[in-house]
């Protein structure tokens, strides 16, 4: 069986609904997570965390939208609006890493007016270990190094997004 991830709510490879777009920044969306359910984890896993990113983001380095850490192994979706600021709706014991929106949730999609669509990937990480030994006020940067480090298996799937032209 093959690690895999899929969400009811955007489609792979398909177009991210407005509805998933930051309320901020320019951008008017609901700023909700959409639900994302995996299978086929591999053999010693022992938790999860949850990746959305934005290569595509003029800055630099792109834009982490989404950090979840420490999820149960026994866990193998996330709801829709786990993402909420708080951590209210995460499964018990995980947690959310600080974004690049500055908060510890979810941050909707929200590219430059006039960019061509951006990608983002979602991704499920599998690790080997039960916890991630990382400071509440974790930076994505380090939570990224630390589940890379302790990665055993990674399932993912894209999809695009885009504002149209500049005003």
């Amino acid at each position: 069986m093959s690690f895999t991830l899929n969400s009811p709510d955007i489609p792979a490879g398909g177009t991210i609904d407005r509805r998933f777009e930051f309320e901020g920044f320019g951008c008017s969306g609901e700023n909700k997570s959409p639900a994302l359910k995996w299978s086929g984890a591999p053999a010693g896993t022992k938790s999860f965390a949850v990746t959305v990113y934005d290569p595509d983001a003029p800055t630099g380095s792109g834009w982490w939208h989404w950090f979840v850490v420490n999820i149960p192994a026994s866990v193998t979706e996330l709801k829709a609006d786990a993402g909420a600021v708080g951590g209210n709706n995460l499964p018990k014991g995980a947690s959310h890493v600080r974004i690049d929106y500055g908060v510890a949730g979810f941050g909707g999609v929200c590219p430059p007016e006039g960019d061509p669509p951006h990608r983002y990937i979602f991704a499920v990480h599998a690790l080997g270990v039960e916890k991630l030994d990382i400071p509440a006020d974790a930076t994505a940067a380090l939570a990224g190094f630390m589940v890379n480090g302790n990665s055993i298996g990674k399932a993912s799937f894209e999809a695009k997004y885009g504002r149209g032209k500049a005003r």
